[in-house]
């Protein structure tokens, strides 16, 4: 399993503790990443044992990876109510986000929202005090240049992302390409939010404010549980 910054064991014990949350007969969406993959494969595991839930993935790799742990999938357009979804953050500062490393945060977006509840999982070095990590930006291809054009007049510093043993850059999963956009310390993520939400060519961006309902944080010794008041 890719592993990006923090230990796997601390990865582990976050996606485990929400994997615990889940109740027979829930709809459960299945967010991306390492840290995620931990709450699909635990998740995987009680289905063996017998437990009733059917999943939402965010993404191809959260599919793929709920259909090798034997999970049932539904479509997002095929179920009336999301229980809980279970996603992990590339950073967290004071229950907001930057999400979208994987390039999914689109449909993260979509699910995370949609549900009733909302558990993130991370661990404890995706925290900080100001949230500071470079926001990803969906964008149509054909408005990339233009959409970096008026990232650059909000402040920020976009860059095309580029793929890894590919010429090229990354695709996403809807087709479209991602900007990776330096602000600095993002002082009032909610105004960040809608500035970009508000440019033309812009199809999601990683910043997710308001949303989390619990962040379960994996450290080396156990977890942390942090809820909203």
């Amino acid at each position: 399993m890719k592993t990006t910054g923090g230990s796997d064991g601390a990865k582990r014990r976050a996606g485990e503790s929400a994997a615990a949350l889940v109740e027979p007969g829930m709809t459960v969406g299945l967010g991306t990443g390492s840290t995620a993959a931990h709450a699909i494969r635990r998740l995987g595991e009680r289905v063996a044992d017998g437990l009733d839930i059917e999943g939402v993935p965010t993404s191809f790799d959260s599919r793929q990876r709920a259909r090798d742990a034997g999970i049932p999938l539904r479509a997002l357009e095929d179920v009336d109510t999301i229980d809980l979804a279970i996603d992990g953050a590339d950073q967290v500062a004071d229950f907001a986000l930057v999400k979208g490393g994987g390039a999914a945060h689109a449909r993260e977006k979509l699910v995370d929202t949609a549900a009733e509840r909302f558990v993130v999982v991370v661990d404890s070095s995706k925290q900080a005090d100001v949230l500071s990590h470079p926001v990803p930006v969906e964008v149509l291809p054909v408005a990339h240049s233009v959409v970096a054009g008026t990232v650059r007049d909000a402040g920020g510093e976009p860059s095309l992302r580029r793929a890894d043993r590919k010429d090229g850059p990354v695709v996403t999963d809807n087709g479209n390409l991602v900007l990776d956009c330096e602000f600095g310390d993002i002082a009032e993520p909610t105004a960040l939010a809608r500035t970009l939400s508000e440019m033309p060519g812009v199809v999601e961006h990683g910043l997710f404010v308001g949303s989390a309902d619990e962040v379960h944080v994996g450290t080396d010794s156990g977890v942390r549980v942090l809820e909203r008041e």
